[in-house]
Formats: structure tokens, sequence, C-alpha cells
């Protein structure tokens, strides 16, 4: 039986999120994947689709919904591969009472705000470039060691060749 990995989108949501298949891909042969779009779980209007608006919706109110939201759909253990604000999400979501096994977060800038983390195994992955990226004080004060990939942005995620490097050696314990 293949073990549950839910995969959290990014800011954007399903509209803009053609680039989760390079992962889905990769992964499906070893996992039963549930895809969640963030802008639906976090009740978000996107009827103004620009970042100012998405980011304040989700600062506003998102972030706490789509928490409940999740929790809420997710009655057992999951392993979670969490895009951006995806993170936040799901790290929160576990601070909630989420049973997560392993969180997988890339590129979770918000993360930089929060003071308790979740009791699950935790790996973290930012873009050397990152400017909104934890900082080294954060990490240390958190006990999580990153892995910083030399060069790359925040987006880096949306890069098919990222997409492959990461999910050769993806492997949460179960």
């Amino acid at each position: 039986m293949k073990s549950r990995l839910i995969i959290l989108s990014d800011l954007w949501g399903n509209e803009k999120s053609n680039w989760v298949s390079h992962y889905m891909n990769f992964l499906n042969p070893h996992f039963e994947i549930v895809f969640y779009d963030c802008c639906e779980i976090g009740n978000i209007d996107k009827s103004e689709y620009d970042q100012q608006s998405l980011h304040s919706q989700f600062i506003e109110h998102g972030i706490e919904t789509a928490v409940e939201k999740l929790i809420a759909l997710e009655p057992q253990k999951v392993n979670i591969l969490a895009f951006s604000i995806g993170g936040t999400i799901a790290w929160k979501a576990g601070l909630k009472g989420l049973n997560i096994n392993n969180l997988s977060a890339i590129s979770s800038t918000r993360l930089r705000y929060e003071t308790v983390k979740p009791d699950c195994n935790i790996e973290l992955v930012y873009g050397e470039k990152d400017k909104f990226k934890p900082s080294v004080n954060w990490f240390e004060t958190m006990g999580v060691n990153p892995e910083i990939i030399k060069n790359a942005k925040h987006e880096m995620y949306r890069e098919k060749h990222f997409a492959f490097e990461f999910c050769e050696v993806f492997n949460p314990i179960t």
C-alpha cells in the first residue's frame, strides 16, 4: 500500500500550477497523492488575481481558513510536500493537531515568523537568493537544518530541473 502524500500549492493555486505535474509524475508511482489548491481551501477570492490581492487575503484570513480545512480533510497521519504559502499552512496545521509524519516545505518564507515548530520530521528548502528566507539564527533557534540551493530564487520549485532533482532524493520516512 502506498503512503499518502499531500501536496499543497503555492499562493497562485491551481490556475498557475502546471509545474506541479513535474512532481506528481515522478512521485505518483510511490505515493497516493492528493493535491490541494491553497486558494480553494483558504477561501481566497480570485476575482483580483494578482500577487498583492492573494497575499493580503492569505494574511487576513486565508492561512487560518486553510489550516482548519486541511485538518478537517485529513484525519489520518500524512506526509506533506508544500510550496511557499502551502508550507506555512502545513506548519500551522501541524501545530493545531494535523497528524504529520513528514513535512517538506520549499520556499516557505513566512515560516520566518513562526516561533514553535510542529512535532514531525521537517525538511526545509530555500533558494540562496530568496531574500525572504528565514535567517540563520531562526534555523538554529528552531533546530532545523535547511537545504539552501546555490544561486536559486524563491520560485525555483517551478523549474523542471529542480523538481526532478528534488524528487530523486525525496523519500519521507513512513
